[in-house]
């Protein structure tokens, strides 16, 4: 007998207990608790205890759809112009970029007052759906540099900077499935104060190359450079950087030895900055790295730095033996760099200006071009091939299994992120099912010039 066939029992025997003699009450009562299995103590309580009522079915709260397709379908859309940012950056960037959202979708304004009113929680749920194959491993290829190790300090305590100029700099690498010969790498470096990022491409990652496109970093960042917090690689612990970091009077220290929490900003830079818009695909040409280079130097520059917005820890919180994070409201790196009084007011007055000129959307659509035109000079030999799908069969993608190694290689696959069995990034073709900014793309390119 179930709960609510004991419930059910106990209400129609109980105005006959309670009514009956002493004798008749025990017989009652041995009958009840052989067929409901209850304790003789327990049944004396739920007998003599308040009468049993029916239950009522607990009334359903079901509440109106607040936001309709059309709303949806404009999140969705910005939500992918933009990068894919998580929900936070995305409630930041709304009001933000809502000149150009009311310019490109016409959008009504109860439609602009629903995407300034839904909160980052139930972004997450309306595009959950479409973040379900966002994750990648990135292993790389660094290799140690013994020379100077012990005459460059470990930094391992927590950046604690009030002002700009304090970086964090990393090699990513661009092999493919081969490490051997001379192949791309693109130099990551990210203020701590700001998360101002700037990127630049090289061919090799000899030690002079590094030095200068660092100093070319440093001569187009707004604010000056003041430190270098590197890794143990020997394209950053030599004599070159060593010496023009003292000829700059730049501190210049590095993390542990296989500890990549020490360089945590960077790390995560070379995920949005770099893996997830060229994949792991590989480039060994001088074209290619020149092609690179033009977008790194001019529009996707801007668009990261002028037009996204970032999160930073502001302090944590330890309550009991958990710690609780508490981050500051997303800005812009531009809007950082802006309240410093060590910016440059020259070209702080330039960027603004340029910006008051740029459109985020329009600056979308052409990295998205560049990337297309970069991705035609990958050497696909020694690249990381995509699973084929014939016109007969089904596209039918593979379940990933759960964990990391070897399983997780033969599911998900290391291919181009941009490619089916990988990251769908806004410059991702797909012959079934085009992008929201497809059909933006096919108005005339727009060259910056600068």
């Amino acid at each position: 007998m179930g709960n609510k066939g004991r419930w059910e029992y106990l209400r129609a025997i109980y105005e006959r207990y309670r009514k009956a003699g002493r004798k008749a009450k025990k017989a009652i009562l041995s009958e009840f608790c052989a067929n409901t299995g209850y304790h003789r103590k327990y049944a004396i309580r739920l007998l003599n205890g308040p009468r049993p009522e029916k239950r009522r079915r607990p009334r359903e709260r079901r509440r109106g759809i607040s936001y309709n397709s059309e709303t949806l379908a404009v999140l969705t859309a910005v939500w992918e112009a933009a990068g894919y940012p998580w929900s936070v950056r995305l409630k930041a960037l709304l009001p933000l970029w809502l000149p150009w959202i009311r310019k490109h979708f016409r959008v009504r304004p109860e439609i602009a007052k629903q995407l300034l009113q839904i909160s980052p929680r139930q972004m997450d749920r309306r595009l959950a759906a479409q973040k379900t194959q966002r994750r990648r491993r990135i292993y790389g290829r660094t290799k140690p540099g013994y020379l100077l190790k012990h005459h460059i300090p470990v930094k391992t305590d927590r950046w604690d900077v009030q002002t700009p100029g304090f970086t964090e700099v990393d090699l990513v690498s661009h092999s493919g499935n081969s490490a051997s010969g001379e192949f791309a790498h693109t130099l990551n470096v990210t203020d701590i104060h700001s998360t101002w990022t700037e990127s630049r491409a090289l061919l090799g990652r000899a030690e002079e190359p590094v030095q200068r496109a660092l100093n070319e970093i440093a001569t187009d960042l707004p604010f000056p450079l003041l430190g270098v917090d590197s890794d143990n690689g020997s394209e950053f612990i030599n004599w070159h950087l060593k010496g023009w970091c003292e000829q700059r009077h730049i501190q210049l220290t590095r993390g542990r030895p296989y500890k990549k929490d020490d360089n945590a900003h960077i790390e995560q830079k070379n995920w949005t900055h770099v893996r997830k818009l060229f994949g792991w695909d590989r480039y060994d040409t001088h074209e290619a790295v020149a092609a690179m280079n033009d977008l790194y130097r001019n529009e996707l520059r801007l668009w990261m730095n002028l037009f996204l917005p970032s999160v930073k820890l502001l302090k944590k919180v330890r309550v009991g033996s958990k710690v609780r994070r508490v981050y500051e409201p997303p800005r812009t790196p531009f809007e950082r760099v802006r309240e410093c009084p060590q910016a440059d007011p020259d070209k702080v007055a330039r960027l603004e200006e340029l910006k008051k000129r740029l459109d985020p959307f329009q600056l979308s659509r052409i990295i998205e071009r560049q990337l297309e035109r970069i991705s035609r000079l990958a050497n696909r030999r020694l690249s990381p091939k995509a699973e084929q799908q014939t016109v007969a069969e089904p596209a039918q993608r593979k379940r990933r299994a759960n964990g990391g190694g070897k399983a997780a290689r033969q599911n998900c696959g290391l291919g181009n992120p941009a490619n089916d069995t990988g990251f769908p990034l806004s410059h991702r073709r797909n012959n079934n099912k085009p992008s929201v900014t497809f059909p933006m793309s096919r108005q005339p390119k727009l060259r910056l010039h600068f």
